[in-house]
């Protein structure tokens, strides 16, 4: 796992981020209903994460199976805690990198939510998404784009510019790739897919308290750059610092997600 292929350069707290992915796990509905299914094929879940999603996708395939595949080892060994007593050996788990995977055969069609925006490269992502699917096969998937979070992001943009955490986020480019509608029609087309539809959506959401906010993006938003900060005393500070100024937000401790949208299929 190495900084140039992916953005994820450490492991994830797998147990924290199932408690704390209701947004994502509410905003994953929606992409399932896209995805049509007979209840028979085989689908990749392409970033199953902790498996909360992946869950309800097997649940629409009682004849058909799931390979779950995520570059966290700690994400895949949650999930398969969670899967495997309900769904046995409808589901297969595979740890690698979105870029550079391949499977024995390809699959029917593949599902993502929140994701695909940790992929840095994605020309190359989708170029891997579309030798994986048979011919005629779906992609439907969601992720950040667009202005997705970009008031904390500015504010984290401007403490990382100031001591004691400059020396640590010097020249770095940050974990995400954010890309706009437009950007990613062209990005598929160019890839081989056809019949694509992309759009933006505004998902604003809010964290009930200060602590919920605290944990919500030390666990699933800015664990890259807490991974860059050498000391525990400098990760919290770092923290507690945007919890500090989203508390006087009105409302407070609200998120400004955007979701991208993109539904395809490759060629018949």
């Amino acid at each position: 796992m190495t900084e140039s292929r992916t953005s994820r350069t450490a492991e994830w707290d797998a147990t924290a981020y199932f408690r704390l992915s209701n947004p994502h796990v509410v905003w994953g509905q929606p992409v399932l209903d896209r995805l049509p299914l007979k209840g028979d094929e085989t689908v990749l879940d392409a970033g199953c994460g902790a498996g909360r999603v992946t869950a309800d996708l097997l649940e629409r395939l009682p004849n058909g199976r799931v390979i779950a595949l995520d570059i966290s080892a700690n994400m895949l060994t949650e999930a398969r805690q969670q899967l495997q007593p309900r769904f046995g050996d409808r589901v297969t788990f595979v740890q690698s990198d979105l870029q550079e995977f391949s499977l024995a055969q390809p699959v029917d069609a593949i599902f993502s939510t929140a994701a695909l925006h940790w992929v840095l490269d994605h020309p190359r992502l989708f170029e891997c998404l579309f030798k994986a699917l048979k011919p005629g096969g779906r992609l439907v998937a969601q992720c950040g784009g667009g202005p997705n979070i970009a008031n904390v992001l500015e504010r984290a943009a401007v403490l990382m510019r100031t001591n004691p955490f400059e020396p640590d986020f010097r020249g770095w480019t940050g974990p995400w790739e954010f890309a706009s509608a437009e950007v990613t029609e062209d990005r598929l087309r160019d890839a081989g897919f056809v019949d694509i539809e992309t759009s933006l959506e505004p998902k604003p959401t809010q964290m009930p308290d200060a602590d919920e906010y605290r944990s919500y993006i030390a666990t699933v938003v800015f664990g890259s750059h807490l991974d860059r900060l050498p000391d525990e005393e400098l990760r919290q500070s770092f923290v507690q610092t945007l919890t500090d100024q989203a508390a006087s937000d009105d409302p407070p401790f609200m998120l400004d997600y955007w979701r991208l949208n993109l539904t395809c299929r490759t060629p018949e």
